[in-house]
């Protein structure tokens, strides 16, 4: 499966970069899926959490499409973007993308998704998304 739609990362600093480890891959050397679903959950709750000002639960991953493989070794860039925000909620788009054989610099993207995060308090019920005004600026 060769994939000839060579990619350049989008512009912008990525919300995560990580690189799978053998621990991370089948015999084959090929990245389990699971894997990949949690660092892109963990991408995705950055933007959310920043934006909910305070603590987010996932509570619906909307869709999940593995495009192409990934490889131990590969460098992978994970770039997360609000697309909605509700009441108590956020929906996050979580785009991935992989630099293989750096000599090469060759550049493909692996996956995308959507997550949707719930706000919540202190006891972990839902809470109302303070206005975009009042979070405060702060990484």
């Amino acid at each position: 499966m060769t994939d000839h739609h060579q990619t350049t990362l989008p512009a912008g600093m990525p919300t995560l970069r990580v690189m799978p480890m053998p621990s991370d891959a089948n015999v084959h050397g090929d990245v389990f899926g699971g894997w990949i679903m949690s660092q892109v959950d963990i991408a995705g709750a950055i933007p959310a959490a920043r934006r909910a000002n305070g603590r987010v639960a996932t509570i619906a991953v909307n869709s999940f499409l593995f495009k192409q493989p990934v490889f131990v070794g590969d460098l992978l860039s994970f770039y997360a973007q609000i697309v909605k925000v509700g009441n108590t909620s956020i929906t996050i788009e979580v785009e991935v993308y992989a630099e293989r054989n750096r000599l090469q610099a060759s550049t493909v993207k692996v996956t995308e998704a959507t997550l949707t995060y719930v706000a919540t308090g202190e006891d972990r019920k839902p809470r109302q998304i303070p206005p975009l005004e009042s979070v405060s600026s702060g990484v």
